[in-house]
């Protein structure tokens, strides 16, 4: 069967905000890759997204016609039990003016990046996207999580109220190049790999690992998102009568990502310091929290139309463990 048209051409002026972080750059070579090289970008001392007027103004002066919007402030739980007011007022401001400017402007296509964080701590597992608001939040980063659901149900609204073409992706735990080796504001994997590193460099004995080491997660590869995106948004759309629907019948809004790949926190603790060639002990401090016990994503709705993930962790671990001294000594 042939694919639909393409929502999306080379044509289109491309808005990707955000990027210089990890998704966002991902999301730049991937368009880039596929010939989409009309792309717009704007550094962070050219366009600050937590000023409205600022935005309002560089949509007027550069009118995208396609906006991905991945920039986020974004964190681990260190830095989400420590900055609460900030990720929650930040990444909201971040959301509202970029998502209502690009409507009031007339942008054609828009894409939200979520997270999976949204769903609640003891969602059924696998997750499936209708988990939403269904329970408590996951209380070390819910503060970015209920601003990441504000971003959903915005894109939502504004479709049915006046018809905008915003769609909406919730990636699992993303891993790969442009990762934030940050100590205290990194995500699990990225901690994991700089702590280990920093320890074999040292000759250190031993390191000492946050939580129990039990908890479950799923990682997907960025490049693998990137991929996803750029599917979603040359295909996806909800107004069509094949397009994914919740157990209601009704359209999907937002749609999960996800690779299958789960491993626990020990056992991936484990597999990164083999390849980064630590030999000493690991211990777990099971005083510090350990987030949600598990955390897999469904995402048949999503290979229901056709994509699915290509890069394996083991592979995709590799080649990270290979490339991170390098990247961590720009970050230094």
């Amino acid at each position: 069967m042939n694919p639909p048209p393409a929502l999306i051409n080379q044509n289109d002026r491309i808005f990707v905000a955000g990027h210089r972080g990890m998704a966002g750059g991902a999301i730049c070579r991937a368009l880039s890759n596929a010939q989409y090289t009309n792309l717009l970008t704007a550094p962070r001392t050219e366009l600050n997204l937590l000023d409205a007027a600022a935005v309002q103004q560089w949509f007027t002066e550069n009118k995208p016609t396609v906006v991905v919007l991945a920039a986020a402030r974004v964190g681990g739980i260190l830095a989400n039990n420590s900055y609460p007011a900030d990720f929650l007022l930040d990444n909201l401001k971040i959301q509202n003016n970029v998502i209502e400017t690009a409507w009031r402007s007339g942008v054609r296509r828009l894409l939200f990046l979520g997270s999976s964080c949204i769903y609640p701590k003891f969602a059924e597992q696998p997750i499936q996207e209708e988990a939403l608001l269904t329970g408590a939040l996951e209380a070390t980063n819910e503060w970015y999580a209920i601003a990441k659901i504000a971003g959903i149900k915005l894109c939502a609204a504004l479709r049915q109220q006046h018809g905008f073409d915003a769609i909406s992706l919730m990636p699992t735990n993303l891993y790969g190049p442009g990762d934030n080796y940050h100590p205290s504001h990194s995500h699990v994997m990225a901690a994991l790999l700089r702590r280990f590193y920093e320890a074999q460099q040292s000759g250190a004995p031993r390191v000492c690992c946050w939580g129990s080491g039990k908890p479950k997660r799923e990682f997907l590869h960025v490049d693998d998102l990137a991929s996803a995106s750029l599917f979603c948004l040359k295909y996806w759309d909800p107004s069509r009568a094949d397009a994914p629907k919740d157990r209601q019948g009704n359209p999907l809004q937002f749609l999960n990502v996800g690779s299958g790949d789960e491993i626990s926190i020990k056992e991936l603790a484990t597999q990164i310091a083999a390849s980064i060639d630590f030999n000493g002990e690991i211990e777990w401090d099971a005083s510090k929290p350990d987030g949600s016990p598990r955390k897999l994503l469904d995402c048949s709705r999503l290979h229901q139309l056709g994509w699915q993930a290509a890069i394996p962790l083991k592979a995709g671990l590799a080649q990270v463990a290979c490339d991170f001294p390098a990247a961590f000594a720009q970050q230094r």
